[in-house]
């Protein structure tokens, strides 16, 4: 029996992505990584960044495909921001 197991790039390739981000996208990052998911109002309480250079830094990760952005299941006005998730194939040859 053969296994593959194939591994998401995207811990690299975020790594890679975030690189060139001004530094209030790259602690909202930082942030998000560490936390799953906020709201807005949340990362601004943590990063203690005005909100418009949230919603910036949001923005710029929004561009390089790295942040997701989900309905708020409690608050419709609002919406949930986190980090896509690295995904893990498994392939099996008998």
């Amino acid at each position: 029996m053969i296994v593959f197991v194939v591994h998401d790039t995207t811990v690299v390739s975020d790594a890679r992505k975030i690189e060139h981000l001004p530094p209030s996208a790259k602690l909202v990052y930082a942030i998000l990584k560490a936390n799953r998911q906020m709201t807005q109002k949340d990362l601004i309480r943590e990063t203690y960044l005005p909100p418009r250079t949230v919603r910036y830094a949001l923005s710029r990760l929004k561009q390089e495909n790295i942040l997701v952005e989900r309905l708020h299941i409690t608050d419709a006005r609002q919406s949930l921001y986190g980090l896509r998730q690295a995904r893990t194939a498994m392939v099996v040859e008998a």
